[in-house]
């Protein structure tokens, strides 16, 4: 399916979500042991960001997306479940130099980097967050173990665990859970220092435009703003569905460039970064979102924890398109904004029965889709049995205006496993 709209037009039915962008069905194993079954199921799908993804680097931007993937697959293949499977691709994009997060985020006013990070367990509804956390490589791997942590219980004196941590306090602690630290310096690269020091002279000429400096030179400040500003989005995020059925997500970033020290993103407020939910009672379907774009717009918006609930009705593409138009690019609590820049993947699963070649086989269907305001969003995706990830990147249509106009796409896979009835 390759369907790129913009919100003023009117929406028209697509065909089925399998004619184009479709991981190739997952076969039967030869054998029902149990070990194996379970080897044989899960599906990751991961971005490299929603923003702007230049051709020259388009090589290094799927290469790191097929890494996520293959990093999350080899977990499920060892029966890890979503939740850990999630957090080993988010590792694989934050080691990566090109991806703003963990390795070459950002630097914020004062030069110094500072990430965050946010994982959510479908299965339990647990969710861990760090925010503004400095010299830690890997600040998925602190929500993870916040989460982990608060799956056993209570602390000492009936004390509540905590689930998001910022500061000092966040570094404080994943070092004495044994997460190593490291410094910011080491955290940066040449891209990212030269960016900094990019944005470090265009804020000096942006004071002294406002010190009265002429019209003309004010002008061309903006439209460089313009030209640039949505390449500076670009959080990561992954989604995963297991074995079990369980699904997960989690979210990565090193914020917005040249951010005020202490500014907290969409990555690690909780429903606005990510969102998971396996299948309950009141709804039909698993779902996991992963956000990325200009965090101050996901948070206002919540827009993981909306697009999760569009994506209970029946028609996925549709859900999505109207969560994404409604409830983000036209939505109220964005009402003063003119460019409304952001980018979500999203997967929905269900159990079904496959009669071919038994009734006794179960298969997860697995419909995944992305959609952005932004100019452009990497994407890979892959499943258990595929031999390797595929990876896009998905533009807006020539002529769409980002942040005002948006692109959808996406595909299904049916994941089959034995039964374990004899």
């Amino acid at each position: 399916m390759e369907t790129l709209l913009s919100p003023s037009e009117e929406y028209q039915p697509s065909p089925a979500l399998s004619d184009t962008w479709c991981s190739s069905p997952v076969k039967p194993l030869d054998t029902p042991d149990k070990n194996d079954k379970r080897k044989a199921v899960g599906f990751v799908l991961v971005h490299a960001g929603a923003g702007y993804h230049s051709e020259s680097k388009a090589k290094e931007y799927k290469h790191v997306c097929k890494r996520a993937c293959q990093r999350a697959v080899d977990r499920l293949n060892a029966g890890a479940l979503a939740v850990d499977a999630v957090a080993a691709a988010l590792v694989e994009l934050e080691d990566s130099p090109f991806t703003n997060a963990g390795m070459g985020s950002n630097i914020n006013l004062c030069g110094d980097i500072e990430c965050d990070a946010s994982i959510m367990d479908g299965k339990t509804l647990h969710y861990g967050a760090v925010g503004a956390i400095r010299g830690i490589k890997n600040p998925v791997l602190v929500a993870n173990r916040l989460l982990s942590e608060a799956q056993k219980g209570k602390l000492s004196a009936g004390r509540i665990p905590p689930c998001f941590l910022v500061g000092e306090g966040a570094h404080d602690w994943a070092v004495s859970h044994g997460i190593m630290p490291c410094s910011s310096e080491k955290m940066a690269t040449k891209f990212s220092l030269s960016a900094y020091k990019r944005n470090k002279r265009k804020m000096e000429m942006a004071e002294k435009v406002e010190s009265g400096l002429n019209h003309q030179t004010k002008k061309k400040r903006q439209s460089s703003e313009n030209d640039n500003g949505s390449g500076l989005l670009d959080t990561v995020g992954a989604i995963v569905v297991d074995w079990e059925g369980n699904v997960a997500s989690a979210v990565s970033s090193g914020g917005l460039a040249m951010k005020h020290p202490g500014r907290v993103g969409q990555a690690a407020h909780h429903g606005c970064g990510c969102w998971a939910e396996n299948t309950r009672t009141q709804n039909p379907y698993s779902t996991a979102v992963s956000t990325s774009g200009c965090g101050e717009h996901l948070i206002r918006t919540m827009l993981a924890r909306e697009c999760s609930a569009a994506l209970q009705s029946d028609d996925a593409h549709q859900a999505l398109l109207e969560a994404m138009t409604n409830k983000f690019i036209s939505s109220p609590f964005l009402a003063g904004e003119d460019c409304v820049l952001g980018g979500v993947i999203v997967l929905r699963c269900s159990r079904c029965s496959d009669t071919q070649p038994s009734p006794d086989i179960q298969a997860i269907l697995v419909e995944f889709l992305w959609s952005h305001t932004t100019e452009s969003m990497c994407v890979g995706y892959m499943s258990a049995q595929d031999d390797k990830a595929k990876t896009h990147i998905s533009r807006l249509p020539p002529g769409a205006v980002a942040g005002r106009s948006l692109a959808i796409e996406g595909g299904v896979c049916r994941l089959v496993e034995p039964s374990t009835v004899d």
